[in-house]
């Protein structure tokens, strides 16, 4: 059996200043909002404000979770920490659910009692907010297509800026044709937006917490690669599984009967890392003889 283990810190080391640079700026925007939300008596503001910290918490927990993977196996859990960048992924799926509750229980509120807009204060803080929450999704941007750890962290910011956008936006329209309406309805498409990806950021969750084959990886051709190697009659026990947002194993027991050279499962993990991004495997070579004499006595 021959079992190869790698370590990549790539990820934490390029987004540890961007989840920092992140946090400053929306706590810096926070304070900004509360403070004016106060003066301007715009309980729309203070809300927003509120719903702004539970993102910001939602980096915190996604940063640490990084982090967490960085170490090194100690005591009983084995792996490390890894899995707890897929945990606060869900977390983060969780969160973003909550924050859609509060959008729509207050455009709900307001289609009951329309209230008008706090007017050009109001307006001249969203868009700050729109610039800032912008400028952090575009930290994670590039990111987000490769760990859903990333992509829980660019959701929250673009949901954010979508929020400060269409209060400028609603504003401004009700601004111009008076009517109250405009501002629930631009929430609601807003709702929908962030559904649509936060349903997604959960799913994939789930399933890479269910140890479920990564959605980039397709389990019968790695089959179909490993059978076609010189010498490999047969494939079983084939396990793909995610060890963390951005680490990939493989476990498999390979027959075959006429036995194996030095190099054959260096070469084998280095193809199945560069062809399928598989980055941890475990590989159990067995021949024929072995195979049968475990079908009759185990």
């Amino acid at each position: 059996m021959a079992h190869s283990h790698g370590h990549t810190h790539g990820a934490t080391k390029n987004y540890g200043r961007a989840f920092a640079l992140g946090i400053g700026l929306n706590i810096t925007y926070i304070v900004i909002e509360v403070i004016y939300g106060l003066l301007a008596n715009s309980s729309a503001l203070l809300a927003d404000a509120g719903h702004n910290a539970s993102d910001v918490l939602g980096l915190v927990f996604a940063w640490t979770a990084m982090w967490l993977a960085t170490l090194k196996p100690t005591g009983k859990y084995t792996y490390g920490l890894r899995k707890t960048t897929i945990l606060v992924s869900i977390l983060n799926a969780l969160l973003l659910f909550g924050a859609v509750a509060v959008i729509a229980w207050d455009a709900i509120g307001k289609f009951k009692n329309p209230e008008p807009v706090a007017g050009s204060q109001v307006m001249m803080v969203a868009g700050i907010g729109v610039v800032i929450n912008t400028l952090t999704a575009l930290l994670f941007m590039k990111g987000q297509k490769d760990d859903l750890n990333i992509k829980g962290a660019f959701l929250h910011m673009a949901a954010d800026a979508g929020v400060s956008l269409g209060v400028v936006i609603a504003g401004l329209l009700i601004n111009l044709t008076g009517k109250q309406w405009i501002d629930p309805v631009t929430s609601f498409l807003i709702i929908a937006v962030i559904l649509w990806g936060t349903w997604r950021l959960f799913t994939d969750s789930v399933d890479l917490a269910l140890d479920a084959v990564p959605k980039h990886i397709n389990l019968e051709k790695v089959r179909e690669f490993l059978l076609a190697k010189k010498g490999v009659e047969n494939v079983h026990d084939l396990h793909i599984w995610a060890m963390s947002t951005t680490k990939t194993a493989l476990t498999a027991h390979l027959i075959i009967p006429e036995g194996i050279n030095d190099s054959f499962i260096g070469h084998l993990q280095k193809e199945l890392q560069q062809k399928f991004g598989i980055n941890h495997t475990t590989l159990q070579i067995e021949n024929e003889k072995i195979e049968q004499e475990c079908e009759i006595d185990c």
